[in-house]
């Protein structure tokens, strides 16, 4: 089941990343940092997980689901529309790329390989 929840988890994030313009690159770097929450699931990942995004490319994310939690943690890259994590869970290492879609202050919505979208919202 944790392993599940990391690919889903995988696959969210890189759903959240999504096509930009290419001056976009610095500010969907500064843009996702910060903790996002699952407001509309789209892939793996159950609505009302949280991911955290912080300034020196770690990530943490809390995956709910049947009333359990499960923290994954990782390293993620921005470049310009494209999101890249690293988690690790375990002893096992998952790389996924996924497409942000939309970024703002408050949105981000990001596609998997599999052209599944999840909306996030930024927790305040």
């Amino acid at each position: 089941m944790k392993r599940l929840f990391a690919v889903g988890l995988g696959l969210a994030v890189v759903g959240l990343a999504g096509p930009g313009r290419a001056d976009d690159k610095d500010d969907n770097a500064k843009k996702i940092v910060g903790k996002w929450e699952v407001a509309k699931a789209g892939g793996d990942l159950p609505a009302g997980s949280t991911v955290e995004f912080t300034k020196d490319g770690k990530i943490t994310a809390v995956v709910k689901a049947d009333g359990q939690e499960l923290k994954i943690e990782g390293t993620y890259k921005v470049e310009k529309d494209k999101l890249t994590v690293k988690l690790k869970l375990g002893d096992q290492e998952i790389d996924e790329t996924a497409t942000i879609k939309k970024l703002t202050d408050d949105a981000l919505h990001l596609e998997d390989k599999d052209k599944k979208v999840d909306e996030f919202k930024k927790v305040k």
